[in-house]
């Protein structure tokens, strides 16, 4: 009877709080590696489940194609041609601050102190604020330090490179290295960071129950290498392994299997979140979303094959690219009793307009210079504001500059190699009628083209820190 009475209040108090919120990012996960977006290889009931409860997008995107820039685009609100990191990439030499904290891998180039994160936005309304797997926005004594962008927890891998091993040495606690029993970086050891990244998870969850809270879960997997524990491989020990020449990362000695039971792996442990925000009484109040930074991985990098699971389903490109398949990625919204179960979505958006989505959904005032509309009318099923045009550029991969403008999508390529014959020509494809973007029809359409490089050219701003030669001149 004890255990009830002190539920009840704990489940009315929730009722009248700003609603709680948790965003789970995938690392490299591709568009359809899910099997409510059409995956039939790797098993995903919790996602699915959560897809039924809730809204699935269809045409959502991603801040860029590759790690740090699209992080920095979810966090900040602004899409590639206003944010600050637009490329991965590090600061160099290590501060003294940070290498006299024990850092051993130097972190991505830090997001100055002058930006708004979503955490910060979010601090105003009194929520208590956890960023919980992989960061990549700045170092610990840098500006871009977590707990100086608005989070109360930071816990996991800092440094990108510091995540390209799941049986990490340690994991970063704030400020404080924990140390990882059992580890040595090699393809195996006795603690998984994924388990952890869970365990810390439902931890934060219990001791913040009695006010809003913000969970931000950027897992690591299923960003390579593949590491798994053993006993995950069972569910797929019937799964078809080719040989191949391995490249790049650990080598792992069944990859399909290896990569399939790591998103299931992951899958479980948010079925695992979810129940605890269940027996907690907090499911009704709490907005559960869930997506990727970009698409997937490269094929047999590592031993990955993108072909073999279609994880772009027939999108063109992969992690790295700004066509479809590098940057489309899945968006799946449980909110209960505000958002139409079973519902899909086509709304045209991206990782920008998180920022002022959580913002309306807490009560609280976004920055007036972001680039996101909210997305609370479409999760609601109203009419609201709509995007004129979705914009990326992407220094890296030769330099790259795309645009989607209702069913259109442009797209420019090598805006960083001048000498190659196609450097910087637009090519223009309409989405519905071809959206794999083999068919260029930018010669049939030039008041479209027009309409795109006009647009183009308002979206950038030039950048210091990462330089697009051919598009600054034009500024």
């Amino acid at each position: 009877m004890a255990a009830l009475s002190a539920m009840v209040p704990s489940e009315a108090n929730a009722a009248d709080r700003p609603p709680n919120i948790v965003f789970i990012l995938a690392d490299d996960l591709g568009y359809s590696e899910l099997g409510s977006y059409g995956q039939e290889k790797i098993h995903t009931p919790n996602l699915d489940q959560l897809a039924r409860d809730g809204m699935r997008f269809t045409d959502f995107y991603c801040g860029n194609a590759v790690c740090a820039p699209s992080r920095c685009v979810l966090m900040t609100g602004k899409h590639s041609g206003h944010a600050y990191i637009r490329d991965n990439g590090d600061p160099g030499a290590m501060l003294p601050e940070t290498k006299a904290l024990g850092a051993e891998f130097p972190g991505q180039n830090p997001i100055p102190a002058e930006e708004v994160t979503i955490a910060e936005v979010l601090k105003q309304k009194g929520y208590a604020t956890a960023a919980i797997g992989k960061w990549g926005l700045g170092h610990f004594g840098s500006t871009g330090d977590p707990n100086k962008q608005g989070f109360d927890l930071f816990y996991g891998f800092n440094c990108q490179r510091h995540a390209h091993n799941h049986y990490p040495n340690y994991l970063w606690r704030n400020r404080e290295k924990e140390v990882q029993p059992g580890n040595d970086r090699t393809l195996k050891g006795e603690t998984y960071s994924q388990d952890q990244f869970c365990k810390v998870a439902i931890e934060f969850i219990d001791e913040n129950a009695d006010k809003p809270f913000f969970l931000y879960l950027p897992f690591a997997v299923p960003h390579l290498s593949i590491q798994v524990p053993d006993a995950d491989l069972a569910e797929y020990e019937d799964m078809k392994e080719d040989d191949y020449e391995h490249r790049g990362y650990l080598k792992h000695p069944k990859p399909h299997s290896g990569y399939a039971a790591m998103i299931s792996h992951m899958d479980r442990d948010i079925g695992k979140i979810l129940d605890t925000i269940k027996a907690k009484g907090l499911a009704d109040n709490t907005v559960v979303m869930f997506s990727s930074d970009n698409g997937p991985t490269y094929d047999r990098l590592g031993g990955s094959d993108s072909d073999f699971f279609a994880s772009s389903a027939n999108f063109r490109g992969l992690k790295g690219s700004l066509y479809e398949g590098g940057i489309r990625v899945p968006l799946i919204v449980r909110w209960p009793g505000k958002v139409k179960p079973g519902s899909v979505s086509h709304h045209l958006g991206a990782f920008y307009d998180l920022l002022p989505t959580f913002a309306e959904i807490a009560g609280a005032t976004p920055p007036k210079d972001t680039d996101g509309i909210s997305l609370v009318p479409e999760l609601l099923g109203k009419d609201g504001p709509k995007h004129d045009y979705l914009y990326w550029e992407f220094p890296g991969y030769g330099g790259q500059q795309a645009l989607r403008m209702g069913d259109w999508k442009a797209i420019r390529q090598n805006l960083k190699r001048p000498r190659q014959p196609d450097a910087g020509k637009l090519e223009l494809y309409n989405l519905q009628d071809d959206p794999s973007e083999s068919n260029d029809v930018s010669a049939e359409h030039p008041e479209v083209v027009a309409q795109a490089e006009a647009a183009m050219k308002e979206a950038h701003t030039p950048s210091k820190l990462f330089p697009m030669p051919m598009l600054d001149k034009t500024k």
